[in-house]
């Protein structure tokens, strides 16, 4: 199939032809073969992520992966750094709630040595006192600056009332405490549990033919074990529904995140809610939220809301942040249009203008080879199909008045929506703080 995204010439048709490639040994990635620049980009993932933290030490999976390129096999942190800055080889690592990635960037011509460096990252992770400490005392000193963050603070707080006692409440980056004890034995358990064919996905896209991937695949990722070790992780609903948790903090402004039970990704209705959600808070200046939160009243300078489908929670989020004497307007307006779109649902001219701008935008999604890398990567992730990129605006074209009622009233099942305030907040409802 082919990223038929804008009309293109039959020669560039050619280059953008996705091809599902299969190593001689079984390892399965995406690519897009493109001569048009001599750049290779590599993404990868492992699911699992932060979620398979221990328990009583969250930010293993963090810290493991902010590692995997402070050296590797026979290369120390300072000689794989050197490697890299030689060959102008970008690679890095990080940890989401459900995935370890990986994101290479690579001149073709310098793609063996690329591919090299990645094995070694991923089978041989050194894991020296050196690197580990120097690594560990950047993430405790950003902890520390997040103490002071009222946006990074209002999204813990969040996590942590929506989801007590599993693993999406702990923080993915650890804490001061659990950072502090998090020890190479721990590092090597992980990457040792973790990181295995089975869980892995890769997206390439350049100026690589399928014949010269192929083997690559087998070279890089072949030594690794066949099955990941992952500790199932239940699926869980968001708790402290139609609350506010608070912190105080002496800032002039207070920082909002708020949220609620969506869709996931798999569920037949997810797109129909992708648009309704665009039409409450997806849009920077057309969404409901942006005309009545800031444009009518200005309260903020900016509103959001997304869908945030988990592997193991559906989710709605979103965010603001207002002058602490307006922040317990600012929510009890989002709470009123969003209980209002649900209920009523929205005008046949604003469901066209938000499916028009849906289906214009797509294509900035894939506008250099790393975007492209990294939506093939996330396709694969989230099952869609290697044909998704083709139906996927006809999907959006297809939505009706109809599927936004039926959406909005399988949402409205739910509506209830919890606040995560950090500052110093006033006007808010009584009884719903905690």
């Amino acid at each position: 199939m082919t990223i038929a995204l804008a009309p293109v010439s039959p020669a560039q048709s050619e280059t953008t032809r996705i091809q599902r490639v299969v190593s001689p040994g079984g390892i399965e990635a995406w690519l897009v073969h493109d001569t048009t620049l001599p750049l290779v980009a590599v993404e990868i993932a492992f699911l699992g992520g932060a979620a398979q933290d221990p328990v009583e030490r969250p930010g293993v999976a963090n810290l493991a992966a902010s590692l995997l390129d402070e050296g590797a096999g026979p290369l120390d942190a300072t000689a794989f750094q050197d490697r890299m800055a030689e060959k102008a080889i970008e690679l890095r690592f990080d940890a989401s709630r459900d995935m370890v990635g990986g994101s290479l960037r690579t001149l073709s011509e310098n793609v063996d040595d690329a591919f090299e460096l990645l094995r070694l990252s991923v089978n041989e992770p050194r894991f020296d006192d050196e690197a580990v400490e120097r690594i560990r005392q950047a993430q405790l000193a950003a902890l520390r600056r997040r103490q002071n963050d009222p946006s990074s603070l209002a999204s813990l707080n969040w996590s942590a009332r929506a989801f007590p006692g599993h693993p999406y409440g702990r923080p993915v980056s650890g804490t001061l405490e659990s950072v502090a004890a998090i020890g190479p034995a721990d590092l090597r358990t992980f990457v040792d549990r973790n990181l295995a064919r089975d869980n892995l996905k890769i997206a390439v896209v350049g100026d690589i033919t399928p014949e010269k991937l192929g083997p690559a695949l087998d070279r890089v990722f072949g030594a690794l074990p066949a099955k990941a070790q992952l500790t199932p992780v239940p699926d869980v609903e968001p708790q402290g529904l139609g609350t506010d948790v608070v912190q105080q903090l002496d800032v002039p402004q207070t920082s909002i995140v708020f949220g609620g039970i969506g869709l996931k990704r798999d569920d037949k209705d997810f797109i129909p809610a992708f648009v309704l959600n665009h039409m409450l808070g997806g849009s920077a200046f057309s969404s409901r939220l942006f005309r009545e939160v800031r444009e009518k009243r200005g309260l903020a300078y900016s509103v959001y809301s997304h869908l945030a489908p988990l592997d193991h929670a559906a989710l709605i989020l979103g965010g603001t942040a207002t002058k602490n004497d307006r922040a317990g307007e600012s929510i009890e307006l989002i709470r009123a249009e969003y209980a209002r779109l649900l209920k009523e649902g929205p005008s046949a001219e604003e469901l066209e203008d938000a499916k028009s701008y849906l289906i214009g935008s797509f294509a900035l999604r894939f506008d250099s080879s790393a975007k492209v890398a990294s939506q093939l990567l996330q396709i694969q992730i989230d099952n869609l199909g290697i044909d998704y990129i083709d139906v996927r605006n006809d999907l959006v074209a297809a939505v009706t008045l109809g599927d936004i009622r039926r959406v909005a009233a399988r949402l409205d099942a739910h509506p209830a929506l919890l606040f995560s305030l950090v500052g110093k907040p006033a006007g808010l409802p009584q009884g719903n703080g905690g």
